[in-house]
């Protein structure tokens, strides 16, 4: 499928790319917390691993990639180094980080959902552990850094919801044999454009119509 787009060896480098990408994520908000070194390393590997950590455990792919490539270990590591001495460097292109992030949420979203499937899981149940692999890092890094999951507030633009078009789209190719050669990019860059929009225009989903609570809300 997705090796039908690209060969092992770009699928891999892509995959160390988003992976990178994501772990400046997680290293920046260890810098924001005024976490050490080594709570920063944790937070990077955290957010660039923790998605597929949790996809290759459900659907039996052990040991995990995280564990059998030392290059995926190593990379949150050098986005570690990075952080630690040039996160002022780094917080001024943060837009820019933003860019590679949504080209990582779409990738990923949708190597996680054809893995899944690829293993014997449903058309929906893998959907769900494709989106798993595209967020999964970024909600164990926020609560273990004691904040609210960004996915879930309302104050934050659409993120889970392109990974999860994302992995839809995928499940739907799959379904009617679709999704092969050139293909592969159409629920890739569909997830990477409404990630983007997002960014751009401050897409939120919706709150609870007609909401009535006077609680404070958090910024």
């Amino acid at each position: 499928m997705l090796s039908d787009l690209f060969s092992p060896s770009v699928q891999h480098w892509l995959d160390i790319a988003g992976i990178f990408v994501f772990a400046i994520s997680g290293a920046l908000l260890g810098v924001r917390k005024n976490f050490d070194v080594f709570g920063m390393a944790v937070l990077a590997e955290v957010t660039a691993l923790g998605g597929g950590l949790f996809r290759d455990l459900v659907i039996g792919a052990v040991p995990p990639a995280a564990f059998t490539d030392l290059g995926y270990f190593l990379t949150p590591l050098l986005a570690t180094l990075i952080v630690f001495f040039l996160h002022p460097e780094v917080e001024r292109i943060t837009t820019a980080v933003g860019v590679f992030d949504a080209a990582g949420l779409g990738l990923f979203c949708v190597t996680g959902t054809v893995k899944a499937y690829s293993h014997g899981l449903g058309l929906t149940q893998s959907a769900t552990l494709g989106l798993a692999t595209a967020v999964g890092g970024g909600v164990l890094r926020d609560v273990l850094a004691h904040e609210v999951p960004s996915l879930l507030r309302w104050d934050r633009d659409l993120y889970a919801v392109p990974a999860m078009v994302g992995a839809a789209i995928a499940a739907v190719m799959i379904r009617f044999h679709a999704l092969h050669g050139p293909t592969n990019a159409v629920p890739v860059l569909t997830a990477f454009s409404l990630r983007l929009l997002a960014m751009r225009f401050n897409l939120r989903a919706p709150r609870a119509w007609h909401r009535r609570s006077r609680a404070v809300e958090e910024v």
